[in-house]
């Protein structure tokens, strides 16, 4: 039996790849490994845990009200 899950990282568009390097505990690593195997269940392409890492801190980012609010031209500079 076959289910149609939606995660809430969709399908990742076309890109250049970036390399990215750091360091995190082996259990972050284990839970990134698990979420690339079920993203590539669920698209049918397969895709490691360092190709989705810069797609989910986007999405993070994207959705931090804090965040959003502090880069807007009316919130706080984060440059300063």
């Amino acid at each position: 039996m076959t289910t149609t899950r939606k995660l809430r990282l969709g399908p990742l568009p076309s890109n250049q790849t970036t390399k990215l390097t750091f360091v995190c505990p082996a259990s972050l690593k284990a839970d990134l490994d698990r979420y690339a195997a079920l993203h590539a269940q669920t698209y049918g392409e397969a895709v490691d845990a360092v190709t989705l890492i810069p797609y989910m801190l986007e999405a993070f980012m994207a959705r931090d009200r804090g965040f959003r609010k502090a880069s807007s031209p009316k919130g706080n500079n984060l440059s300063e």
